[in-house]
């Protein structure tokens, strides 16, 4: 028998599914983030965790004795003490490409809702003064035709974005560590794309080498106006530098699913400008993304009970 813990708060549709998924060898539990005493108690005896989003530290796998691996329902495994995964014993996999299309989706309905300042729209209409916004708003807002968009990275991500982008009618660029050879548009060296970019879109990890990448000095190099988007991982982003920079005006608006602290709290000083639109670390989270993840899972929990190789084994 292998037992495994979803440690996220899932939805009636999501237990559902993995309901339908266990068998007379594999028992899911699910633990609400925020109960600490009831992943406590199920860990001891758990094989896998199924981690989503709160971080696992190095106390929560000391107190899984029995735990072999830590499968990450996504990419991005920053959120994992790999250290002291590796001192345990314990291996690591992720699953890249499973929420590439829903993390493409909510990328570009950032980019139009930015460009188009929607939120203010919004909350004007539903208040009834949506015909009284003051007339210089509209020129603040603007069409993805005629832009450049500058994508940092070029995984599944901006491989799906970038033919959606052209089609509206956007120059599109890329940057990465180097040119692919296949990607279809132009490189330019990451300075380079922030000077020449209307919009700014990040889709890297975050690692030491591209934390904060985004700070003051690279915020200096984009054009006046320019927006950032935002759904790889807050901590690409200084944000106090971010915030200073929507407040002068340096930078029109910015989108952003994810954030330096997560969850994020009420009192983040970004919630509090006109100019940016938000969501809850969730571009990724939809029903297609979450039955693809269960796949891997499964099948990473089958092999870890024959003893064979991991799918997408982190090092």
């Amino acid at each position: 028998m292998v037992k495994a813990v979803l440690h996220f708060r899932a939805g009636a549709g999501f237990q559902a599914r993995l309901a339908e998924r266990e068998s007379d060898w594999l028992r899911i539990a699910i633990v609400d983030e925020e109960d600490a005493a009831a992943f406590a108690h199920e860990m001891r005896d758990a094989d896998v965790l199924l981690h989503v989003l709160k971080r696992v530290t190095a106390e929560m796998i000391a107190g899984a004795p029995q735990l072999r691996l830590i499968q990450k329902i996504g990419v991005g495994v920053n959120t994992i003490d790999l250290e002291a995964a590796r001192a345990h014993g314990v291996a690591v996999a992720n699953m890249p490409g499973t929420n590439s299309r829903a993390v493409a989706e909510m990328t570009l309905l950032l980019i139009l809702a930015t460009l188009r300042r929607l939120s203010e729209l919004h909350e004007a209409t539903r208040v009834g003064r949506g015909w009284a916004i003051d007339p210089d708003f509209y020129d603040r807002v603007g069409e993805v035709a005629g832009r450049t968009i500058g994508l940092v990275g070029f995984g599944a991500i901006p491989r799906l974005l970038a033919p959606v982008l052209s089609a509206m009618g956007a120059r599109v660029i890329y940057t990465a560590r180097r040119p692919r050879a296949d990607a279809g548009i132009e490189w330019r060296p990451l300075p380079d794309l922030l000077a020449e970019s209307h919009v700014v879109s990040l889709h890297v990890p975050q690692t030491p080498e591209t934390e904060r990448m985004i700070d003051a000095a690279a915020i200096g190099r984009m054009r006046q106006g320019a927006m950032l988007i935002n759904t790889a991982r807050g901590g690409l982003i200084d944000e106090p530098a971010l915030i200073d920079s929507l407040k002068s005006g340096r930078l029109g608006a910015a989108g952003l699913d994810v954030f330096v602290e997560e969850p994020a709290h009420s009192g983040n000083p970004l919630f509090r400008l006109p100019n940016v639109i938000v969501s809850p670390h969730a571009a990724w989270l939809t029903p297609e993304t979450l039955n693809r993840s269960l796949g891997i899972a499964i099948e990473n929990c089958r092999r870890l009970r024959d003893g064979e190789d991991l799918l997408h084994r982190v090092p």
